[in-house]
């Protein structure tokens, strides 16, 4: 019986693995029906701040927290830095200097740029907030039916005038988060379609590059 688990588990791709259906307008679309937003965050040195700017910031970023209704989720990915783009633009300048002198220390950079980057073991981080909303399931006589936008019954037209109240719903909590965020010195912006499926996808595939189409909604 394990054996058998086994080989199923193993038969099953990543993406079953997924809780995401599709994206959609840059919304994250779960399969229980909820949706996500994520908002690519700025970030601030804390520790180079005055003492009075540190408790100002706790403050009021304690501020922002009190006035949520709705939970959010917020976290940092931390990946090696890929100095694989900037070497490229700097072998294109070696291959179009005509100048010796110059395209022997072009030379001279990369190769500290890499051995650099080699030894320090160099990180990037990226700070994110995750901005959910569930619309309300339907409650017929056999309990709580499915919610709204998957249910088949309902015609494509309803479909797409119901996701668009319930992308509205999440864009009233997106604007909340973003001004709260503001007032504590922190930008946000809201990531695309393309630009979300490229998160999943690093997420699920740390070791990959490239990116999954299957999550797009092809008709948008």
């Amino acid at each position: 019986m394990n054996t058998l688990s086994n080989l199923r588990v193993r038969n099953k791709s990543t993406q079953d693995f997924v809780p995401v259906r599709e994206v959609r307008d840059g919304v994250m679309i779960l399969k229980d029906g909820s949706m996500r937003a994520i908002l690519l965050a700025s970030s601030l040195n804390f520790a180079l701040k005055s003492e009075d700017e540190q408790t100002a910031f706790i403050l009021q970023f304690q501020n922002f927290l009190n006035s949520l209704d709705f939970s959010v989720q917020i976290f940092v990915q931390s990946r090696m830095l890929d100095i694989r783009p900037y070497i490229a633009t700097l072998e294109e300048a070696y291959k179009s200097q005509l100048d010796d002198l110059m395209r022997i220390q072009i030379r001279e950079y990369i190769e500290f740029i890499k051995s650099f980057t080699e030894a320090a073991n160099v990180m990037t981080k990226n700070f994110f907030v995750v901005v959910p909303y569930a619309p309300a399931p339907i409650v017929t006589r056999r309990g709580v039916a499915n919610m709204l936008p998957f249910q088949k019954a309902a015609s494509e037209e309803e479909k797409s005038r119901t996701f668009e109240e319930q992308v509205s719903q999440l864009e009233q909590r997106i604007g909340i988060v973003q001004q709260g965020l503001v007032r504590t010195g922190v930008r946000t912006v809201q990531l695309g379609t393309e630009e979300a499926i490229e998160l999943l996808y690093k997420l699920f595939n740390p070791g990959e590059e490239g990116k999954p189409v299957s999550l797009v909604n092809q008709g948008t």
